[in-house]
Parts: structure tokens; sequence; C-alpha cells
């Protein structure tokens, strides 16, 4: 069995979407974009028929610019909004990987960049450069809403969650750029109330 063989291609996932929901359909919409930072967020919602009011299943897709390769740079929105249409049909019809076998066959032909790939970091323990937080209650309000602290000078940042190898849970928002140039995390913690808030 081979890597990809669990992947659908975006031609059998749409014909198959077509022969099991007939008169159904997918709506997208682009609900960010910034031309000058280069990314994209689109939402895509799936309908199983004409005459239905609410969707069965939403999805997103995020597309950053500077992750392409050059001749693809000036595809990125078409490509992302294709790439939120293939996710939600998934979603909906289930029996794939949500990724297409045309992005994992982009993604098998990229170099190997990390070398080290069994390492297991404990993101409570481990430094990575200088991890911003805020020291009083007034840094976390002039630092406004959490939206403040999803950007950086790369655009978008990627939410990212986990669980520490000491059992406790860790959250931040992480810089989309790749190293050396990538900005240093915005750290988060679990509030009493079980939701992420800024790191204090």
């Amino acid at each position: 069995m081979g890597f990809l063989d669990n992947y659908e291609a975006s031609r059998e996932r749409l014909e198959r979407w077509i022969r099991t929901y007939p008169t159904g359909r997918i709506e997208t919409r682009i609900v960010e974009f910034d031309a000058e930072k280069g990314y994209v967020l689109v939402k895509a919602e799936a309908y199983r028929n004409d005459t239905d009011q609410h969707p069965a299943g939403i999805d997103y897709a995020y597309g950053y610019q500077g992750a392409y390769v050059q001749n693809m740079k000036r595809w990125f929105v078409e490509d992302t909004v294709t790439s939120a249409i293939m996710r939600v049909q998934q979603l909906v019809m289930g029996g794939a990987e949500r990724t297409t076998r045309e992005t994992m066959e982009q993604i098998e032909a990229l170099p190997a960049k990390v070398a080290k790939t069994d390492l297991d970091y404990d993101y409570w323990t481990t430094k990575f450069g200088e991890v911003p937080s805020f020291k009083t209650q007034e840094e976390v309000d002039a630092a406004g809403t959490p939206d403040s602290l999803q950007q950086c000078k790369h655009g978008k940042r990627v939410f990212r969650e986990g669980t520490a190898k000491t059992g406790k849970p860790w959250a931040n928002y992480s810089c989309i750029e790749k190293r050396p140039e990538q900005c240093d995390p915005n750290w988060l913690v679990m509030s009493s109330d079980g939701k992420w808030k800024p790191q204090l």
C-alpha cells in the first residue's frame, strides 16, 4: 500500500460529491484577504440539496502565498478556494483523508528540511527565543482583543495547541514564516473557566 493510496484526487472527490448529492451545492466566501501580506482565509459551506437552508458542513482553508512554489504564487487564492471546497466535501461525505492527493504529492515532493523528526518537545520547558508574555493586566488590556495576538508582520498567525510530556496542555499563536525569520509565538494559558487567555 503506497503513501498516497488513502488520498483522493480532487476530480474523484468532485465526481463522488455529484453522485452522492446531485442537487447539492457548495458556497464559498473569502473571510480575510491581505494582498500585501499574501494570505487568504476561505470559508466553504456544503449543502446536500438545493432546498437546504442550513449547511451540512462548514470548513475553512488558509492560503499563504509565500509557501507556494514560484509558478503557483499567482494562483494561491484560487488554490485556497479549491482546497476549502475539497475539505468541506470530505467533511460531509467522509470516507477519505481531508487533504487531496494533489496536495500530498506537492508536500511529498518538497525537500525534507527538518532533519530531526524524533524530537519530543515539552513546550512548557523548551524556550524558542524570547517568548513574549504579559507581566500585568494593563499589558493584556493594551494588547487588545485576542485578534491582536493572531497577527504579526508576516500575516495571520496559526493557533496551535497540544499536550506536553508532563500532561499539561499548551497553546499559542504561531507565526507562519519559516525560521530564522519566524516571529516568536504568543503563548496562552488555560484560565479557570476553561478558556485560553494571554500568558501573564
